[in-house]
C-alpha cells in the first residue's frame, strides 16, 4: 500500500503551488457537496438525490465556505508541514461558516430543506476538512520524511544482549550515523524475543540477516570476552561479509572518554570536511519514476552508483549499457539482489557507445525516456598516451549516442562531464569539453530532446581515484605515492555526485551546463595525511622519523594539472538546488561544428597524433597541452623512424 501512495505523492509534490491550491480547493468543494448529501441522509434516514431545493443547500455551502476559506488563508498553508495552528485555522473558518449556514437554513429556513441540515452539515464539514488536512500531513509529511530519514542510516547489529549491549543500544538511539536493527546473542533462550524494543537473533543466522536487513556492521559489545571466544566470533562473522567493530566498555562511554561517533572506521565522508545536502526527492523522481531509464557506462564508478540511485526511485525499466562483460555482470547481479520485489525490469546490454548501429538498435527497441551518459575514458595519463582512442570514445561515442537518443524520442539526455574540461591541459579534459560542445550544438538544433551536461570534480572511491590507491598503500605499510606536494583537487562522494547528477538533469531545459558545488578544494597531501591518521597510524617524515607510513613524491604525470577549475567564465547562475549551479559556455553552431568534426574524424582514423592535437586546440578554446605528444603508437613509430634513419 505504501508503494502506490509514494508513487502518487511524487507527482503531487512536484506540481506548482497554484496547481496544488486548485486541487485542495476542489477537494473542499467536493466535501461541501458530500457533507450536504450526508446531512440529508442522517436527517431523513435514506439516500436522496441532490436536486430541487437540495441544490440550494449545496450551492449555499459552496458559495459561503470557499470564500471564507480563501479569506482565512487556508490555501496558503503547506499541508505536509501543517500542525495544530492549521487545524485551528480550519476550525475558526468553519465556525464562521457554520453560523452563516445555520442562520440561513435553520434560523430563517428554506422550503424543502430540513432545518437540522443547517446544523449537521457544518459539523460534518469540520470533521471532513480537518481530516483531509491531517491526512495530507501524515501522507506527504511525517511518514514520508521519517521513512526516508530512517532508511538513509546504515543498519547495525549489536553482538551481546547483556548489560553492555543494552546500554550501547540506548546510547545510539539518537545517533545520526547508525541505527541498531537488533541484537545477536549466544543464549538461545533469548532468540525470537524483543529486548528494549529490539529483536534478538541467533548468531548462526547472521548470513541471512545481513542480506535481509541490509546490515553493514556488527558491533561487539562484550568487553569481558576472552581472546579465544572473540576469535571464534570473528571467524563466525567473517562469512557474512559485514564490517566488525570492537567497542570500548560502556564505562568509557559514560565517562566521556569515547563518544559514539568515535566508533566508526575511516569514512569517505570524513575526508570531505562538509555535510552533504539532503537530496530533493521531487527532482530525484521527476525523470525516473515509472519511466524507461538508460545508463551508459553502467559498470563504472559513477554509472553503477547512478544505477543504484535510479533503482531506488522505481523506474519501469532500467537499461544497463556497458562494454565490459565483467563490469556489466557485476552491476547486474548487484542490482538483481536489490530488487527485492520491486516492479522494475533490469535489462543488461553489452554495447559500446561508439557502435552507432547498436545504440540505435537499443533505443529503437526500448525507447528510453531518460538517458544518463556516463560512459567515458577518464584516466588522464592513459588517455594522454592513447589520444585517438580517448577522443573516439569520449567525443564520437557521446555524439552518436546523443544522436540516436534524439532520433528515438528520448526526452532527457544527461552527459556526465568533468572539471578537467575547463581550460584543459590534457586530451581527456579536451575530449570531454568537445563532447559538451557537441551536445550544446545538438540542443540548439531543436531536436526535441533536452540535452544537458553535469560537470564536477573527482569522486572519492572511484576507479582511478587516489582514495582506494592510498588505502591499499596504507594496508601494505606504505609508502603513499603522491605526484606533487601542491596538487589540489575538488572531491565529492560517489553517492552525492550521482544524486546531484539526477537532480541537475531534472532541471534541464536544453543545452544546460550544470556545475556541481564541490565545496572547498582539498590538497592531496593533506588528504593523504588525514587518511593515515584516521587509520590509527602516523606519518613518517622529518619531524617524525619513527612514523608508520611515508609519503613519497613521484612527479606530475603527463597532462596532469596542479589545480582544477569548474567554470570557464565567471558567470554561474543559481538553480533550485543549493549545490547545483548553471554555467553559460560558448559553443560552435552545429553546421560549423559538424564539418570540423568530420575533419577530426579523418585524422583520428589514421591516428595522426600531430594533426589530432592541432585540431583539438582549434576546436576547444583554452586547450593548451602541458606536455609533448606521448601517444605510445606515435612514440614507437618515431623511434623506428629514427632507427632506420641512423641505419642508413
Amino acid at each position: 500500500m505504501k508503494k502506490p501512495l509514494f508513487k502518487l505523492a511524487v507527482p503531487i509534490l512536484a506540481l506548482p503551488r497554484a496547481a496544488k491550491r486548485m486541487i485542495v480547493l476542489s477537494v473542499d468543494l467536493g466535501l461541501c457537496v458530500l457533507t450536504v448529501w450526508l446531512a440529508y441522509y442522517l436527517r431523513l434516514g435514506e439516500l436522496v438525490a441532490l436536486s430541487g431545493n437540495a441544490l440550494w443547500a449545496v450551492g449555499a455551502s459552496i458559495g459561503i465556505a470557499l470564500p471564507i476559506f480563501i479569506v482565512s488563508g487556508l490555501y496558503r498553508a503547506i499541508f505536509r508541514y501543517s500542525g495544530w495552528p492549521a487545524l485551528l485555522a480550519v476550525a475558526r473558518a468553519i465556525a464562521i461558516y457554520g453560523l452563516l449556514y445555520a442562520s440561513v437554513f435553520t434560523a430563517i429556513g428554506v422550503t424543502g430543506v430540513p432545518r437540522t441540515v443547517g446544523i449537521i452539515q457544518p459539523i460534518l464539514l469540520l470533521l471532513f476538512v480537518g481530516a483531509s488536512r491531517a491526512l495530507a500531513r501524515v501522507w506527504l509529511g511525517d511518514q514520508y520524511h521519517s521513512i526516508l530519514k530512517q532508511a538513509s542510516r546504515p543498519k547495525v547489529l549489536i553482538y551481546g544482549a547483556g548489560r553492555t549491549g543494552r546500554q550501547l543500544a540506548a546510547a545510539m538511539v539518537n545517533s545520526h550515523v547508525m541505527q541498531v536493527a537488533g541484537f545477536l546473542d549466544d543464549d538461545d533462550r533469548l532468540h525470537g524475543h524483543v529486548l528494549n524494543g529490539l529483536p534478538v537473533y541467533n548468531p548462526a543466522d547472521l548470513d541471512n540477516l545481513a542480506t535481509a536487513l541490509n546490515i553493514s556492521d556488527v558491533l561487539l559489545a562484550m568487553p569481558s570476552l576472552s581472546r579465544k571466544r572473540r576469535n571464534e566470533i570473528l571467524s563466525q562473522i567473517r562469512s557474512a561479509q559485514v564490517a566488525v567493530r570492537t567497542l570500548p566498555s560502556v564505562t568509557d562511554l559514560a565517562q566521556g572518554k569515547v563518544s559514539v561517533s568515535d566508533l566508526r572506521e575511516l569514512d569517505i565522508d570524513d575526508l570531505l570536511g562538509r555535510e552533504p545536502v539532503a537530496p530533493n526527492h521531487i527532482l530525484l523522481a521527476k525523470n525516473i519514476v515509472a519511466k524507461v531509464v538508460m545508463v551508459t557506462g553502467a559498470g563504472g564508478s559513477i554509472g553503477s552508483e547512478l544505477c543504484r540511485q535510479i533503482l531506488a526511485v522505481a523506474p519501469a525499466k532500467l537499461l544497463l549499457i556497458e562494454q565490459s562483460e565483467f563490469a556489466l555482470y557485476a552491476i547486474h547481479q548487484e542490482l538483481e539482489e536489490k530488487l527485492a520485489g520491486r516492479e522494475t525490469v533490469l535489462v543488461p546490454l553489452l554495447a559500446s557507445v561508439q557502435d552507432e548501429d547498436r545504440m540505435r538498435e537499443i533505443m529503437s527497441t526500448w525507447h528510453p525516456d531518460t538517458v544518463y551518459h556516463a560512459a567515458a575514458y577518464k584516466h588522464v595519463p592513459l588517455v594522454e598516451h592513447n589520444p585517438a582512442a580517448g577522443i573516439k570514445n569520449n567525443v564520437l561515442g557521446s555524439l552518436r549516442t546523443a544522436q540516436a537518443a534524439a532520433e528515438n524520442g528520448v526526452s532527457d539526455f544527461v552527459l556526465i562531464s568533468t572539471d578537467k574540461a575547463v581550460r584543459p591541459t590534457n586530451v581527456m579534459g579536451a575530449s570531454k569539453r568537445l563532447a559538451e560542445m557537441a551536445l550544446q550544438a545538438l540542443a540548439a538544433s531543436n531536436t526535441g530532446t533536452k540535452f544537458s551536461m553535469v560537470r564536477f570534480g573527482n569522486v572519492l572511491g572511484s576507479s582511478g581515484s587516489v582514495v582506494p590507491k592510498f588505502r591499499q598503500q596504507i594496508r601494505d605499510g606504505g609508502p603513499i605515492t603522491l605526484t606533487h606536494p601542491d596538487v589540489t583537487r575538488y572531491f565529492m562522494t560517489i553517492p552525492e555526485a550521482a544524486q546531484l547528477v539526477i537532480q541537475a538533469g531534472a532541471m534541464a531545459k536544453g543545452g544546460d551546463v550544470f556545475v556541481l558545488d564541490m565545496g572547498q578544494p582539498v590538497k592531496i597531501m593533506d588528504l593523504a595525511k588525514r587518511m593515515v591518521e584516521l587509520t590509527g597510524l602516523t606519518v613518517k617524515d622529518e619531524k617524525n622519523p619513527e612514523g608508520d607510513i611515508e609519503i613519497e613524491v613521484t612527479g606530475l604525470r603527463p597532462g596532469e594539472k596542479l589545480y582544477e577549475e569548474l567554470l570557464i567564465g565567471d558567470n554561474p547562475k543559481p538553480t533550485l538546488h543549493p549545490r547545483i549551479m548553471k554555467a553559460h559556455e560558448e559553443f560552435i553552431p552545429w553546421a560549423d561544428f559538424e564539418s570540423k568534426l568530420n575533419s577530426l574524424v579523418i585524422a583520428l582514423n589514421v591516428n595522426d597524433a600531430g594533426v589530432i592535437r592541432l585540431m583539438m586546440q582549434q576546436l576547444v578554446s583554452g586547450y593548451i597541452p602541458s606536455d609533448e605528444i606521448v601517444d605510445w603508437v606515435y612514440l614507437e613509430q618515431e623511434a623506428e623512424a629514427q632507427a632506420l634513419g641512423l641505419g642508413n
